[in-house]
């Protein structure tokens, strides 16, 4: 069983992913490709306020938790 935390950790970590995908910097050697569709996947993916906004209205799913961890 998931729980919320681990689910909030899975998304957060997600986006920390895609965002290295995009930068040849942290991640060398990365086809153009790749890099657009992380672009592309993370134009609309729940950033920071989201998940706080998530956390709030949906403490089950997302879990509570302080906004500077």
């Amino acid at each position: 069983m998931t729980m919320p935390n681990e689910r909030r950790n899975a998304v957060n970590f997600t986006r920390q992913f895609l965002l290295a995908l995009m930068d040849p910097q942290k991640t060398p050697r990365v086809p153009m490709d790749v890099r657009r569709e992380a672009r592309r996947c993370l134009k609309h993916y729940p950033g920071e306020y989201d998940m706080e906004q998530a956390s709030e209205q949906a403490p089950t799913v997302f879990g509570e938790w302080d906004s500077g961890l």
